[in-house]
């Protein structure tokens, strides 16, 4: 999963203020740079520089008076301040790039430290989490850098040198773009917005408090029962919502009408956390039986009544919607819709909405889901959406891939020193092995697990993962190997990239991309071969439905930011009515068509629209990334080419593509390769 909300910039602790403000720091802030006042500075840089780039001086004055308020100075102060720290030397540019690349490759990574260490207690096992622990979890203490390096005006000189494209500008100038200047162009993407302190530090805890709640929704699966009070789960099965959940489902597929029993018995329990009629009580704790089917919780064999969960998962959501749109007044991206989409993925929200939709109205998605219904040899049910047949695993026993992963991985220490093994395993060489292995470090998690990535060299990636005193089961193990493509993204884009700047992926979508790639290995780093000859076909068929069922989801989460913005005061319960229904709707647009059957709310499950806001759409361009660079690798070799596509950095998606594959993001080849494998599999 992603690492965590990081907005705008981090900030300074040496740079704060340590005296009381003055007046002047104290008064209301507006923008006081008017056209004229523009134009005029404009015009005096370019007689002191008459052989400097007029664009680049028109585009950075333009911008360092779009941040520039009246605390900072008038409008003859700013006029002069440009004057004096515009840099029209080339050579003099390049220099001061450098020096700020480091600078920031400083802060970014001794602040991203700090955010791990403090959050240490909240995401691994590290005994009772306290209120001090929460309120350090939640500290950002990194959240003045920003105001402070406006306050001494490096924000200033940055802008007015290395001045924010958009990111139609950026796609113009991709194809002629070197890569200097595509890493100034990331230079001059860190300053685009002023956004106070106390608004990012809010942030910061609105979202350390709603990965809290997700990290804690546990459901006792071992203590469920049916009307008979029999019991379907092993007595101490503990499962994370949504995502253990959802793999218990997926793991079931291998049992016949058994297994259907217990799937249904699951998505009960996700119809109640959807719906929010959940027993309050049950939630984290094994101290009660329930019976999701009728919502009756017995304890010592006696019915109980308990209050259902108050609306909290919805709650969370809208703290997180108020704490970001409180950012919009100072962005150009003026809400957290455009700024997830247009700023972060660098693809327009009607643009991702509109191939989504074309995605999900595919007739072959008709042909995939008869074929599906055939292979189960029963009408299809709402959880099929996570229909795991199509994977290698799917016909092995879970109980037989349990018994491997405990054996093999008793504790997260057993895993740290097997990651180097894995990476040869893949086709690295033994020294990128050794070298991207010891630059990460695996941690036990509270929660399901996560990739948490370095921001400066020297400093390692973790891999979060859940591991039970029994050992990993096979479920943390497939989720570990996807974190564990995270962690090896992470490692290459940061360490092997030629500026600093250009360190990453374009997007989320991409490093969740090389994630899935890795995830559909495990069988084989389990050292067991998969020699179906129906194994291509079963992959992209797998890929097809995974990227069905996550478009759904991702279509739920943007409309219902957008209802939000449509409904800024609503409560938590007029949003549980709203998702439902949005829910709903979709699945009956979509999926009804497909499944036969109407009204189902299941899309609404997933934890990532309660911790991870407007993140789900990067899953679903990872599913369509994943499948075109699987069919780019089908004729290359996996580990030199992984190196090389995670060394083209985070310029936009499309560059990205066009320099690693020579294709743009498309929907295409996927819909028709599917609709072959699904002929092909009902053929034989």
């Amino acid at each position: 999963m992603k690492n965590y909300l990081i907005l705008l910039v981090m900030t300074t602790i040496f740079m704060s203020c340590q005296q009381p403000c003055t007046d002047k720091e104290s008064q209301s802030e507006v923008a006081n740079i008017t056209s004229a006042q523009i134009d005029a500075t404009i015009s005096s840089l370019k007689k002191m520089h008459p052989d400097a780039n007029a664009e680049m001086i028109q585009r950075g004055v333009k911008h360092a008076a779009s941040l520039w308020r009246n605390v900072d100075g008038s409008e003859a102060d700013f006029q002069s301040f440009c004057e004096t720290q515009f840099v029209a030397d080339e050579e003099q540019k390049e220099l001061m790039f450098e020096k700020v690349s480091r600078n920031l490759e400083v802060l970014y990574g001794h602040f991203n430290k700090i955010s791990l260490d403090l959050q240490r207690p909240l995401h691994e096992p590290m005994g009772e989490i306290i209120d001090i622990d929460k309120a350090f979890g939640g500290f950002s203490a990194g959240s003045h850098l920003t105001s402070d390096l406006y306050r001494n005006k490096l924000a200033f000189t940055i802008a007015l040198n290395f001045p924010y494209y958009t990111l139609t500008e950026k796609e113009e100038n991709a194809a002629s773009w070197s890569r200097q200047e595509w890493a100034y162009a990331r230079m001059g993407d860190v300053f685009t917005a002023r956004v106070p302190a106390e608004i990012l530090q809010n942030v910061s805890e609105v979202s350390s408090a709603s990965e809290m709640y997700i990290a804690n929704y546990n459901i006792y699966v071992g203590h469920l029962v049916d009307d008979q009070m029999k019991t379907y789960f092993p007595e101490d099965m503990v499962l994370l919502s949504h995502w253990n959940l959802r793999d218990e489902i997926k793991s079931h597929y291998s049992k016949g009408t058994e297994g259907v029993e217990l799937q249904a018995m699951v998505y009960e329990v996700m119809k109640r956390i959807i719906n929010q009629t959940i027993p309050n009580d049950v939630i984290n704790s094994g101290e009660y039986q329930w019976n999701p089917y009728t919502n009756t919780v017995y304890k010592n064999g006696q019915s109980v009544e308990l209050e259902s969960e108050p609306f909290e998962r919805y709650q969370q959501i809208i703290n997180n919607y108020h704490a970001m749109r409180e950012m919009d007044a100072y962005s150009p991206l003026n809400t957290a819709i455009k700024r997830a989409f247009a700023g972060g993925m660098e693809i327009t929200q009607a643009d991702a909405e509109k191939l989504f939709v074309e995605f999900m109205s595919a007739e072959e998605l008709k042909q995939v889901g008869d074929l599906i219904k055939k292979r189960l040899g029963r009408d299809l049910k709402p959880w099929d959406i996570w229909y795991d047949g199509f994977k290698a695993r799917s016909s092995i026993d879970e109980d037989a891939l349990n018994k491997i992963t405990r054996s093999r991985y008793p504790n997260a220490k057993a895993l740290d020193d097997d990651l180097a093994n894995l990476l040869l395993k893949l086709g690295f060489t033994k020294e990128k092995a050794n070298f991207l292995a010891n630059r990460i470090d695996v941690d036990p998690a509270r929660g399901s697990g996560h990739a948490w990535g370095a921001s400066m060299k020297g400093e390692t990636a973790h891999l979060r993962t859940r591991i039970p005193e029994t050992g990993m089961d096979y479920k943390g193990y497939n989720i570990a190997i996807h974190e564990f493509g995270h962690n090896v993204e992470q490692t290459i884009s940061l360490y092997d990239v030629d500026y600093y700047m250009l360190n990453g992926v374009p997007n989320t979508a991409f490093t969740e991309a090389l994630a899935f790639i890795f995830q559909k290995r495990d069988l084989e780093l389990l050292d067991m071969k998969n020699d179906n000859p129906e194994k291509e076909a079963l992959q992209t068929l797998d890929n097809f439905w995974s990227t069905y069922e996550i478009m759904g989801v991702s279509l739920l989460d943007q409309r219902m930011w957008k209802w939000l913005y449509e409904n800024p005061d609503a409560t938590a319960k007029q949003l549980k009515v709203a998702v439902e229904g949005i829910a709903i709707d979709i699945w009956n647009e979509f999926y009804a068509p497909v499944f036969g059957v109407k009204d189902q709310p299941i899309l609404a499950i997933y934890s990532h629209m309660v911790n991870s806001p407007i993140y789900l759409s990067n899953y679903a361009f990872g599913h369509l990334i994943q499948f075109q660079v699987e069919q780019y690798l089908k004729t290359a070799d996996f580990a030199p080419e992984v190196e090389r596509l995670f060394k083209i950095g985070s310029i936009t998606p499309n560059a990205w593509m066009q320099a690693g594959l020579d294709e743009d993001i498309s929907i295409v080849s996927i819909i028709d390769e599917a609709g072959k494998a699904a002929t092909k599999i009902s053929n034989n």
